[in-house]
């Protein structure tokens, strides 16, 4: 059983299409990682460096938790990274004041947001931002960079693929249609090397960035609870 399951894995992962995107290298500022860092919606993946919280057990989360109310003491974290989470939550600015509060003084906040993309549950989907609003959530903290992650390229190959599978009456079409058009179009994703430098790439961006810096203030503490807490 297990072999099988090992073997249905490997077959997706080697039929799975590459991601219909490619990421704006000027969104990594390096922004220093320090004893604790936090990663907030990680769920299937394995973020190294990284305390690792997700609403739900999965593959690779360490803490369980509501990113409403996060279960660290203020001033925890160097580097705290919200990736696409802010669009499932009721709250996003009580959301991001909780990000500040437990990151240290001096650490940042990288916080990624969908624009123009499909609906999609996790578990629910409420709503788009645009580097506008991610501004209006900074609060206190400072705006270092922003930006776009992603551009009109993605946005036009994942509307493409979702549109083509909405006519399809069957799952299985839906996930070979997915397979076989992710392969032939995905090229269209390295058009956005160069329409990310457009001044009007966000007309249709795909997902927005902003980094804040917590200022210089407060104290911080060294406790941590140890992987696999919730609450």
């Amino acid at each position: 059983m297990a072999h099988n399951a090992f073997v249905k894995e490997r077959l997706r992962q080697w039929l799975s299409p590459p991601r219909p995107f490619v990421l704006n290298p000027a969104e990594e500022i390096g922004a220093p990682l320090g004893r604790w860092n936090l990663y907030v919606g990680g769920a299937g993946c394995r973020p190294e460096g990284f305390v690792n919280l997700d609403i739900r057990h999965a593959p690779g989360v360490d803490v369980v938790a509501d990113a409403h109310r996060l279960p660290f003491p203020q001033g925890t974290f160097r580097r705290v990274e919200c990736d696409a989470v802010l669009e499932h939550v009721a709250d996003p600015e009580g959301v991001v004041r909780e990000l500040e509060r437990v990151t240290e003084p001096g650490g940042f906040v990288h916080v990624v947001v969908p624009f123009c993309h499909p609906f999609h549950r996790y578990p629910e989907d409420y709503r788009r931002l645009t580097p506008d609003g991610l501004r209006l959530l900074a609060g206190e903290m400072e705006i270092v960079a922003e930006g776009w992650r992603t551009g009109p390229a993605a946005t036009w190959l994942v509307v493409t693929l979702e549109f083509v599978k909405l006519l399809l009456p069957w799952r299985w079409w839906r996930i070979l249609a997915h397979g076989l058009l992710g392969w032939l179009l995905f090229p269209v994703r390295y058009l956005d090397r160069v329409l990310l430098r457009s001044l009007h790439a966000g007309r249709i961006g795909n997902h927005c960035y902003a980094w804040f810096r917590k200022p210089e203030t407060a104290g911080k503490s060294d406790a941590l609870p140890g992987p696999g807490s919730a609450v």
